[in-house]
C-alpha cells in the first residue's frame, strides 16, 4: 500500500465502492430483506394513521354519531401494537446487523493480516491498521445498519404519503408536491457541508486526545528540555481549530433548521388556504383537509432524514474503501497451490508430510532489491552455510545487517537466483515449515500480556511446567522469576511493561528455547543487556548453538569470534567474510570496526574505574 490518505467523499455515490462490501453484506441478506420487509409494513402502517384520523372525523364527528366506535377503536389500537411490535422487531434486526457485521469485519481483516508478508508491516504504520480495524468497521457496521433502517423507512413513509395524498385529492398534493423540491435542495446543500465540519470536530478531537496523552506521558521530556511554551502553543492550535469548525458547524444548523420549519409551516398554510377554499366550494370536506394537513407536517422530517441519510452513506465510502483495500492486500510472499496442497497453509497445516529440518542453507547466485524499488542490495551472492554453522554479521547501525537473515528465513525472496534449504528451493515447501523451525530473538522483545510462564509456553504450547523452568535455567531466565513476587504466574504486564529491557530479553531467549528451532537468529539479542547478564548468558548461547544452524547480528564484536563465519556488511554490500582472526589479518574494515569498538570498550572500563 503506497499512501495512507485519509480521503473523504462528499460529492456523489459511487457504486463500485460499495460492490467491493457486497460479499460481507451477502451474509446478511435475510436479515437486510427480512427489516426492508418490515420497515415497508411500519410505513404502511402510518401512512395509515391520517386515513385513520379522517374516517373518525367523518364517521363520528360530522355525523354525530358514536356507532361503529368500538371496532374502529379496537383495530386503531390493533395498528399502534403492530407498528410498536414492527419497530422493535426491525430496530433488533438492525442491531443484529450491526454486532455481527462489525465483528466479521474486525474477524475477516485480523485474520487476513496474520496472512501478509513481514514486508508490509515493515511500511504500514500501525495506527493505520488499528484506525481500520476499530473506527472504520465500527463505522460502517453502524451506519449501514442503523443507516439503512432510517433511510428505507423514510423512504417508504414519503412514497406511501405522496401516493395516498394523490388518491384524497390530487390538487393539494400538487401543492405538497412542489414544495418538496425546494426542502430537498436545501437539505442537499446544508447537510454536506454541517456533516464536513462535524466531522472536522471529531478529527481535531481526536488530535486533542493525542496530545493529551503525549503531554502527560511525555511530561517528563517537555521539561527537561523546556518545551512546555511550545507543547501548549501547539494545544492552542488544536482547540482554536476545534472551536472554529463546532461553530461553523452550529452557523449552519442555525440556518438549516429555521429554513426547513418555515418550509413545512408554508406548506401547511398553503394546504389550509388551498384547502379551505376547496372545502368551502364542497369540493372537499373537513375530514380529508385534516388528513392532508397530517401529511404535510409530517413528510418533511423524512425527507430530510433522506438526504442527511444519503449524505452520511457518501461519507462512509472512504472507511468501506479502506477496509476493503487492506482485506484485498496480497501477500508478496506466497505459496504455490501445489505447495499448499501437500503441506498446508497457517491455518490448515498438513504437519505429517513436514520434512524434518536439519539446518544446511546455501544462496545460490541471489540477487536481491526490496520490493519497493532502488539498487540491488546483493548482486550474485552464493554462500554455503553447512548445518550446525554459526555466522555472524556485523556493521554500523544501518548498514543492511539484517537482509541476509530475512532471506534465509523467507521473509524476503530473491529477486533472481535461489536459497536451498537441505539442498532443495525453499519455495519448494511452505513457509510455515520453515518459520517453525527457526528461532527468533529480536532487539527489542516483545511479551504478550500475560503471565512468564505463558510467553515462554509460546515457544510450544504442549510443553510441560518442568520444560518451561528448563528451558529458563538454561538462559539463566529463571533469576527473572526468582525476584518476582509471585514467580511463574507473575503478570509481565501490557508488552512486559513491568519488567525491565533486560529480564524481557531473557523471557524472549527461554521462548526461543523452548521451541528447540533447527535454525537461530539472535538479532542483536545481548545488546539490551548489562555486561553482568551478557556474561551470564553467553555461556548458554554456545551451548544453545551447538549443532544448530545460527546467525547472529551482533553490536558487540567480541561476543562472535567464535563464529565459523563473519560476514562484513556496508552500505547494504557484503565487503569481506571469512573468520575472526582471518578478517583480522587481512587489516581491512573488520579491523577497523573491531579495533574502534575495543578502544571504546577499554575507554569506558577505565572511566568506569
Amino acid at each position: 500500500m503506497a499512501a495512507f490518505d485519509e480521503k473523504e467523499y462528499t460529492q456523489a455515490f459511487d457504486w463500485s465502492i460499495w460492490k467491493r462490501l457486497l460479499p460481507i453484506l451477502a451474509r446478511f441478506r435475510g436479515t437486510i430483506v427480512g427489516m426492508i420487509v418490515f420497515l415497508a409494513l411500519s410505513a404502511l402502517v402510518d401512512v395509515c394513521f391520517p386515513l385513520f384520523q379522517k374516517h373518525a372525523i367523518s364517521h363520528f364527528i360530522e355525523a354525530g354519531t358514536l356507532e361503529g366506535l368500538a371496532p374502529f377503536v379496537l383495530v386503531y389500537l390493533c395498528a399502534i401494537l403492530l407498528q410498536g411490535v414492527i419497530v422493535v422487531v426491525s430496530a433488533r434486526q438492525a442491531m443484529h446487523i450491526e454486532m455481527y457485521m462489525g465483528r466479521d469485519l474486525r474477524k475477516d481483516l485480523f485474520e487476513h493480516l496474520q496472512t501478509l508478508s513481514l514486508s508490509f508491516y515493515n511500511v504500514t504504520p500501525v495506527g493505520y491498521l488499528l484506525t481500520r480495524i476499530t473506527n472504520d468497521t465500527n463505522r460502517i457496521a453502524g451506519n449501514i445498519a442503523w443507516g439503512l433502517m432510517d433511510l428505507c423507512d423514510a423512504l417508504f413513509y414519503v412514497t406511501g404519503s405522496f401516493a395516498a395524498m394523490l388518491l384524497l385529492n390530487w390538487q393539494l398534493a400538487l401543492v405538497v408536491i412542489l414544495v418538496v423540491p425546494f426542502v430537498a435542495a436545501l437539505t442537499g446543500w446544508f447537510q454536506p457541508r454541517i456533516l464536513h465540519w462535524t466531522r472536522k470536530v471529531r478529527k481535531i478531537n481526536s488530535k486533542i486526545t493525542g496530545a493529551f496523552n503525549e503531554g502527560i506521558t511525555g511530561a517528563k521530556t517537555s521539561k527537561t528540555l523546556v518545551i512546555e511554551d511550545q507543547s501548549i502553543q501547539g494545544f492552542r492550535e488544536l482547540t482554536g481549530g476545534m472551536n472554529r469548525s463546532a461553530v461553523r458547524a452550529a452557523r449552519l444548523n442555525a440556518v438549516y433548521i429555521p429554513m426547513t420549519l418555515f418550509f413545512s409551516s408554508l406548506t401547511v398554510a398553503i394546504v389550509l388556504l388551498r384547502g379551505g377554499y376547496l372545502t368551502v366550494g364542497q369540493v372537499l370536506d373537513i375530514a380529508t383537509l385534516s388528513a392532508f394537513i397530517s401529511y404535510a407536517m409530517n413528510i418533511f422530517e423524512p425527507i430530510q432524514n433522506l438526504t442527511a441519510n444519503l449524505a452520511e452513506f457518501i461519507a462512509i465510502q472512504a472507511s468501506i474503501e479502506r477496509v476493503t483495500g487492506l482485506l484485498e492486500e496480497k501477500p508478496q510472499i506466497t505459496d504455490t497451490p501445489e505447495v499448499v496442497e501437500k503441506y498446508g497453509d497457517a491455518f490448515n497445516p498438513k504437519r505429517e508430510n513436514w520434512e524434518p529440518i536439519k539446518g544446511d542453507i546455501e544462496f545460490r547466485d541471489v540477487t536481491f532489491r526490496y520490493p519497493d524499488g532502488g539498487d540491488n542490495v546483493l548482486e550474485h551472492f552464493s554462500l554455503h552455510i553447512p548445518a550446525g554453522a554459526t555466522v555472524a554479521i556485523v556493521g554500523e547501525t544501518g548498514a543492511g545487517k539484517s537482509t541476509l537473515v530475512n532471506l534465509a528465513c523467507r521473509f524476503f525472496e530473491p529477486t533472481e537466483g535461489q536459497i536451498l534449504i537441505d539442498g532443495r528451493d525453499y519455495r519448494e515447501r511452505s513457509q510455515l515449515w520453515l518459520h517453525s523451525s527457526i528461532g527468533y530473538v529480536l532487539q527489542s522483545p516483545h511479551l504478550f500480556s500475560g503471565t512468564v510462564r505463558d510467553n515462554i509456553r509460546y515457544g510450544r504450547l504442549d510443553a510441560t511446567d518442568a520444560e518451561i523452568e528448563a528451558a529458563a535455567k538454561a538462559v539463566s531466565a529463571d533469576t527473572v522469576v526468582a525476584k518476582l513476587e509471585k514467580g511463574w504466574d507473575s503478570s509481565v504486564g501490557e508488552g512486559g511493561d513491568r519488567l525491565s529491557t533486560g529480564e524481557k530479553q531473557l523471557i524472549s531467549f527461554a521462548r526461543a528455547v523452548l521451541a528447540d528451532p533447527r535454525i537461530f537468529v539472535l538479532d542483536e539479542a545481548t545488546s539490551s543487556i548489562d555486561t553482568q547478564t551478557e556474561q551470564l548468558i553467553q555461556q548458554a548461547i554456545d551451548h544453545l548453538l551447538k549443532d544448530r544452524t545460527s546467525f547472529l547480528i551482533a553490536h558487540r564484536l567480541s561476543t562472535i569470534r567464535k563464529a565459523d563465519m563473519i560476514l562484513v556488511v556496508r552500505e547494504g554490500k557484503i565487503v569481506e567474510q571469512g573468520a575472526h582472526e582471518d578478517l583480522l589479518r587481512a587489516k581491512g574494515y573488520y579491523h577497523d570496526l573491531y579495533s574502534k569498538q575495543f578502544a571504546e570498550e577499554n575507554a569506558a572500563k577505565i572511566l568506569g574505574a
